[in-house]
C-alpha cells in the first residue's frame, strides 16, 4: 500500500511540474527608465507588459496612472523621459535608432515602417501625446517651451509645436551630441566626435558662437559644468593612432581635466596610473559629476574594481568613496552634494544592493540588504527610489525607506497570469575550471522532482555581464532568467555560469588572458559547469545540453564543436561563430581589437574552424536585423552543418534586432527551445 501511495505522489509531482506554463514565468511586466521632475514632485517611468510599452506617472501621494496607451507588441521602445523645468510637461522618445543603412527597428514588420521620434505630453491634459519631430535625446531649455535634441549627428532646437520646423542649433563638423545647459541657461556644452579625436565645445546662445575647450589630438568626453558655471570638467583619453583598433577587453589611460569655461585653458587634476579607463566610463550611468559641495566624482578601476573616486577641483584629497571588493555601476547625489547613493555587489557578490557614502570620507553604509536585487538609485526631492527584483519577482520600481531599509512597490497592479509560486530559489555554486580559475554559478533545480533529469548549461552574452541570484536588471536577462526557471519546473537542472571575461568579479577576471578570439580561455569554464552538472545525483550525465545568446551563442557552438562526448544538444541564439569574419566584416577588429596578425588565432578560437566532431543537434535562432552580430554568422554555420548532415533546426525572426524587442519573439524563442530540448534530451 505504501508503494502505491508513493506512486500516486510521484505522478502528482510529475503532473504538477509539467502543468506549469511558459506564460506563468514570462508574463511579468518589466519597469525601467525612471525620470524625476526638477522639483521632485513628479516621477515617470516605463512599463513593458507583454511587449506593450507605456509610461506611468505619479505625482505626490497620488496613485500611478498611465500617461500613454500603446496597445501593440510592436517593439517600439520608450526612452529619454525628460521633465520640463517646472515639472508639468514630459518629453519622451518612441522607437530606436537606425541600423547601418539608417533603417529603424521594425520587428513587427509594420507595413508603414517605424521611426524614432520625440513626443510631448502635458501631464494635466487628457489629450494624447503629440509627436513633435524625428530625433532623440531631448533636453528642455530653461524656459520650458523649447528643447534641444539630436538628429543625424547635429543638435537641433524646436518649440513644443507639432507644426513647427526644427532648426539646427548650429552646424559643425563631426558627430555632435550630449548637450548640457550652463547653470544660467545661456550656453550649451557639447561633445564633437571627429573620428580619431574629439573636442569639447561650448555654444553661446546669445552671441551664437562656438568656442573649443583646450582642443588637442585627444579624445575628450563626458563634460560637466561646475556648479557656478565658471569651469568645465571632462575626461581626456589618448587619440586613436594609425592602425589602432577598438578592443572591448582592453583599457585606456585617462585623465580628469578642469578648464576655465571662458578661456578654454585646461589642466589635469588626476591621471590614471595605467589603462584604468574605458569600461569605467562606458559601463556606468554617470562617468563624471561635479557636485554642489565642490567635489568632482569619477569612476576608475585602478585598484582592481570599478569604484567611484572623489577629488577636489584642484586635484587634492583623492578618496575611494566606495571601497571594498565589489563593482559599482550607478549613483545619484543628494541635493547638497555631500552624499551619494550607489549600487553594487560589495559584501554580496551574487546580488546588487544600495549603499550611501559621504563624498569626502566614503565610509559606505548599507541602505538595502537581504535576498533582493536593488539597482539604479534615484532621488525625487528627498524620496529615494530604486528598481528591485527577487528570485521570483521581476524588476519593479520601489520607494526605499532609508531608516528601516524597507522597500515599497510603487505600482501594485495585479498580474493575473504571473505566478511566483512555481519559481525555485536559485542556489549559489562555486566551481573551479581546469586551470584553477574560480567561478560563480547559479543552479536552478526543482528538488521535489525525484527522477533523473537532463542538465542544461546557460551562458550569458556580452561577455561583460553577471548573472545573479534573482531576476536580472537587464531586460534581455530578465527573460533568460524566466526561461531557466521554466526549464527547472519542467524537469531540467539548469546551471547559469558566470564565466571569466564577465563583470562583477573585478578587473582581472573581466580582462582574463586569452579570452574569446585570443584563445577562448573562458570555454573551459563552460566545460567545468557541465562536469558539475554531470556529477549531481539528480542529473543524467549522458543528457547535457547548453544554450545562450550572443557570446553565449558562441560558447554554445564551441561546446557542440569541441566536446560532443559531453554536450548532446544546444540552442545557439545569435552567436558569433567566426571571430575572423567578425573582424573583417562587422567592424575593423570586430570591437575586440583583432588585427591581421591575430586573424589565425581568432579563426582557431572559433567554432567554425573545426566542425569535424560536431554531430549533436542544434537549434539556431537569429533576428535578421541584428545590429550586434551579423546575421551571416548564422547563415554560414547552418549551411556548413547542413553540408555535413548535422541535425540543424532554424528559427529566423524577420526584422528582429539582437535584443529581441517583442514579447512574442521571446515567447516564440523559448517555446521552440523547450520543444527542442524535450525532443533531444528527454
Amino acid at each position: 500500500m505504501k508503494k502505491l501511495i508513493f506512486f500516486y505522489v510521484s505522478i502528482f509531482i510529475s503532473f504538477t511540474a509539467s502543468a506549469q506554463t511558459l506564460e506563468q514565468f514570462m508574463s511579468h511586466p518589466i519597469e525601467y527608465n525612471l525620470a524625476t521632475s526638477p522639483d521632485g514632485k513628479h516621477i515617470a517611468w516605463v512599463i513593458n507588459d507583454h511587449g506593450k510599452r507605456n509610461i506611468l506617472t505619479k505625482s505626490g501621494t497620488d496613485l500611478p496612472r498611465l500617461l500613454t496607451e500603446y496597445q501593440l507588441d510592436d517593439g517600439q521602445e520608450l526612452s529619454n523621459l525628460t521633465f520640463s523645468p517646472n515639472g508639468t510637461k514630459l518629453l519622451y522618445v518612441r522607437g530606436s535608432g537606425g541600423n547601418r543603412v539608417g533603417q529603424n527597428p521594425n520587428p513587427a514588420s509594420l507595413p508603414e515602417g517605424a521611426e524614432q521620434a520625440i513626443y510631448y505630453k502635458e501631464l494635466s491634459s487628457k489629450n494624447p501625446p503629440a509627436k513633435i519631430t524625428a530625433g532623440s535625446n531631448p533636453v528642455f531649455f530653461k524656459d520650458g517651451i523649447r528643447f534641444l535634441f539630436s538628429r543625424g549627428g547635429q543638435l537641433f532646437e524646436s518649440p513644443l509645436d507639432i507644426n513647427a520646423t526644427p532648426k539646427p542649433l548650429f552646424l559643425a563638423r563631426g558627430t555632435n551630441h550630449s548637450p548640457r545647459f550652463s547653470p544660467d541657461g545661456n550656453e550649451v556644452l557639447f561633445v564633437s566626435e571627429r573620428g580619431d579625436h574629439s573636442f569639447i565645445g561650448v555654444y553661446n546662445l546669445l552671441r551664437k558662437s562656438i568656442r573649443w575647450i583646450a582642443p588637442d589630438v585627444t579624445n575628450d568626453d563626458f563634460p560637466v559644468w561646475s556648479p557656478d558655471g565658471k569651469q568645465i570638467a571632462f575626461i581626456r583619453s589618448p587619440g586613436t593612432k594609425v592602425g589602432e583598433l577598438s578592443n572591448l577587453t582592453g583599457g585606456v589611460k585617462f585623465s580628469i581635466y578642469v578648464a576655465d569655461a571662458q578661456s578654454g585653458m585646461a589642466k589635469p587634476i588626476w591621471k590614471s596610473p595605467a589603462e584604468d579607463g574605458g569600461f569605467a566610463q562606458y559601463y556606468v550611468n554617470t562617468p563624471l559629476a561635479w557636485l554642489p559641495s565642490g567635489r568632482v566624482l569619477f569612476f576608475s578601476e585602478h585598484n582592481g574594481w570599478n569604484h567611484i573616486y572623489s577629488i577636489t577641483e584642484t586635484g587634492n584629497d583623492l578618496k575611494d568613496i566606495t571601497p571594498g571588493d565589489g563593482e559599482v555601476e550607478s549613483f545619484v547625489a543628494d541635493a547638497t552634494g555631500k552624499f551619494i547613493y550607489f549600487d553594487g555587489n560589495r559584501t554580496d557578490i551574487n546580488r546588487r544592493h544600495i549603499w550611501k557614502a559621504d563624498v569626502t570620507v566614503g565610509n559606505p553604509t548599507e541602505v538595502t540588504s537581504g535576498e533582493g536585487i536593488e539597482m539604479y538609485p534615484t532621488l525625487a526631492g528627498n524620496v529615494l527610489y530604486a528598481f528591485r527584483a527577487t528570485s521570483n519577482t521581476s524588476k519593479t520600481l520601489v520607494r526605499v525607506d532609508e531608516a528601516s531599509k524597507a522597500t515599497v512597490q510603487v505600482n501594485s497592479q495585479k498580474l493575473p497570469t504571473f505566478s511566483t509560486a512555481a519559481f525555485v530559489k536559485p542556489e549559489p555554486v562555486l566551481l573551479k575550471a581546469a586551470d584553477g580559475t574560480s567561478l560563480h554559478a547559479q543552479l536552478f533545480i526543482n528538488r521535489t522532482i525525484s527522477n533523473k533529469r537532463p542538465g542544461l548549461v546557460f551562458m550569458h552574452g556580452g561577455p561583460i555581464r553577471q548573472m545573479l541570484l534573482g531576476f536580472h536588471y537587464s531586460d534581455y536577462y530578465i527573460n533568460c532568467y524566466a526561461f531557466n526557471q521554466y526549464m527547472a519546473s519542467q524537469g531540467y537542472a539548469v546551471l547559469s555560469v558566470n564565466f571569466r571575461s564577465g563583470t562583477g568579479y573585478g578587473r582581472d577576471f573581466r580582462r582574463a588572458k586569452n579570452q574569446g578570439p585570443r584563445g577562448a580561455s573562458e570555454y573551459q569554464d563552460v566545460v567545468a559547469a557541465a562536469k558539475y552538472l554531470q556529477a549531481l545525483p539528480e542529473v543524467d550525465a549522458s543528457k547535457i545540453g547548453l544554450w545562450g545568446g550572443s557570446y553565449g551563442g558562441y560558447l554554445t557552438a564551441m561546446g557542440l564543436a569541441r566536446n560532443p562526448e559531453i554536450f548532446k544538444a544546444g540552442v545557439d541564439v545569435h552567436g558569433v561563430h567566426d571571430w575572423a569574419f567578425r573582424a573583417r566584416e562587422f567592424s575593423s577588429g570586430g570591437s575586440w581589437g583583432i588585427t591581421e596578425q591575430d586573424m589565425e588565432v581568432a579563426y582557431r578560437s572559433s567554432p567554425i574552424s573545426d566542425l569535424s566532431k560536431w554531430t549533436a543537434p542544434v537549434l539556431v535562432i537569429h533576428g535578421d536585423d541584428d545590429r550586434n552580430v551579423l546575421f551571416q554568422q548564422s547563415t554560414d554555420l547552418v549551411e556548413k552543418l547542413r553540408d555535413k548532415n548535422v541535425p540543424v533546426e532554424v528559427l529566423v525572426l524577420p526584422d528582429e534586432v539582437h535584443g529581441f524587442l517583442r514579447y512574442e519573439s521571446w515567447k516564440q524563442v523559448f517555446e521552440r527551445a523547450k520543444d527542442f530540448f524535450d525532443r533531444r534530451l528527454k
